[in-house]
């Protein structure tokens, strides 16, 4: 962590374990809880935006167009997984066309901020949102990685709702390859563009998504993903929470590190792209029509999880 950040103490280590477990409680209790879920994603940030309007809240985040847009298509993509979860909308065939839709604008807004930054960010500045930024050529390696996160999103058709309480949107032939691709892209491009909050908007949450995956419930990364990065979105545009001495965790500006960081995401994602178009020619599998890792153990793994 050295290379990658500075102000990392006991301290600051506790407070960011709290951080994730806060996360990851938020979204157990609302996956479970239909109620809670329109609480927490729909009353709440109604209630946030208000404050916010208002002066009683806000932070350097709420400034930008980035961050507001971020909330937004964070809380869309929510409610739309609701509407496919709770109502009778999540058996219609065309309803599995929301999550690839709204994943693929996400990441392309991300896309759009990497190209932004290299063209705008030349030496170390700091940005209308108060963020410190260094942009460089990684960002355009970065960029085209976000650019394969979208090429690589396959059997979108197969996903379904899990057959037990919770009622989990579940992608199955969204495995293990797909899920580390994006969180090494998505932790390059926050480390990249959003880099005064990378321990938090980046590691933490991140973090947060991967382990609700891997131990609460697999098969639902997707949703964790939303429903986190939802959550978190809210805080940071309401509460400048860093100018506390237990958040000052920041990014080292290294230039090696920030190459590093996004040479590893692109050739990662680009041996995504190539096991892809490989299993796609060796099965002869349409990835826009079907299911295209039924062989692999994690999509067996994520359906016997789901009583599907």
């Amino acid at each position: 962590m050295g290379l990658l950040f500075e102000g990392l103490t006991i301290g600051s280590l506790i407070a960011l374990i709290l951080f994730v477990a806060v996360l990851l409680g938020v979204n157990e209790i609302t996956r479970r809880s239909k109620v809670l879920s329109i609480l927490v994603y729909f009353v709440l940030p109604l209630v946030l935006a208000m404050l916010v309007y208002m002066g009683v809240l806000g932070s350097p985040t709420g400034k930008t167009w980035f961050g507001w847009v971020k909330v937004i298509s964070a809380l869309i993509g929510v409610y739309g997984f609701l509407l496919i979860r709770f109502t009778k909308l999540g058996e219609r065939k065309f309803a599995a066309i929301f999550p690839v839709t709204i994943l693929s604008l996400n990441i392309a807004e991300a896309v759009y901020r990497e190209f932004e930054v290299f063209a705008t960010f030349k030496e170390l500045e700091v940005d209308p949102g108060g963020i410190v930024i260094l942009g460089g050529i990684w960002n355009v390696f970065n960029g085209i990685s976000g650019i394969i996160c979208i090429l690589t999103l396959a059997g979108f058709v197969g996903i379904k709702v899990s057959k037990d309480k919770s009622r989990d949107m579940v992608w199955p032939d969204m495995t293990w390859m797909y899920i580390v691709g994006y969180t090494l892209w998505n932790f390059a491009y926050v480390y990249n563009c959003i880099s005064t909050r990378a321990m938090y908007a980046g590691f933490g949450i991140l973090l947060a998504a991967l382990i609700a995956e891997y131990i609460f419930k697999r098969g639902a990364w997707l949703q964790h993903r939303a429903q986190i990065l939802s959550f978190y979105a809210m805080f940071s545009l309401s509460v400048n929470y860093q100018n506390t001495e237990y958040f000052q965790v920041f990014p080292t500006y290294n230039v090696s590190m920030l190459m590093t960081i996004s040479i590893l995401a692109f050739i990662f994602n680009v041996g995504v792209f190539g096991y892809m178009v490989y299993t796609i020619i060796k099965n002869k599998k349409n990835p826009l029509k079907e299911e295209i890792y039924t062989h692999t153990s994690y999509y067996k793994k994520s359906i016997l999880a789901n009583n599907l």
